[in-house]
This record gives structure tokens, sequence and C-alpha cells, in this order.
């Protein structure tokens, strides 16, 4: 992966707008988080395979950089997204990655459902 250019990927994004597309979100602090530290409580959220289809996406802040997809009825958002990379099936990998290089959060964008 690399950084995120905002240019490059808001182009990424708007080439899966207006179709039928299979997204995967994830985010958590890490299994061990409340392990670690006793105040803090870990959390997450995982979707795999859902499908959707946005009008409108956009990216926006610095770094680190939100992401939306704006759906018939709501919204898709992902924060704190660092890097990015077309993967060799033209799917749309963006991530998050904290001061320790571990990943934080994912957003991925498909034609096809992810494996």
């Amino acid at each position: 992966m690399k950084p995120i250019d905002v240019q490059k990927v808001e182009e990424a994004i708007n080439k899966f707008k207006d179709q039928p597309i299979y997204l995967h979100l994830e985010t958590t602090n890490g299994a061990y988080a409340a392990h670690r530290n006793e105040g803090m409580m870990t959390v997450s959220a995982f979707i795999r395979n859902g499908k959707i289809q946005f009008s409108q996406g956009k990216i926006t802040g610095e770094h680190p950089y939100r992401v939306g997809l704006k759906l018939e009825d709501g919204w898709v958002y992902a924060q704190g997204l660092t890097d990015w990379e077309i993967s060799e099936q033209g799917q749309l990998l963006l991530a998050g990655h904290d001061g320790e290089g571990k990943i934080a959060i994912s957003l991925q964008l498909s034609e096809t459902p992810f494996m």
C-alpha cells in the first residue's frame, strides 16, 4: 500500500459510483486493547460483502483521511484512512494504520464479492 493521494483515490472511488458493488468495512482497536490497558474497551465493527450502490463518493480531511459514500437512504463513512492500493482484481483497498503500523480501519470496494 502507498500513502493516500486524494485526487487518485477520489478518481478510484468514483469508478464504482452508480452501480451495485460489494463493500468490506472493518475497524478495530485491537483484540487485546482491554488486556493491555484495563481502562480501554475493545471495540470493532465488521461488514463483508455488503452490497451497496452509492451516488456520490468523497475523500476529505488531512492525513488521516475520511471517505463518505452517499447511499439512496444514508451514508457509509470511514475515518482514519492513511494508505491505499488497487488490487490485481481491480478492488479499491483503503486502510488506516496507527503510529506503530497496525491496521485500525479498512474500507474496500469491489465489483465482485470478496473471497
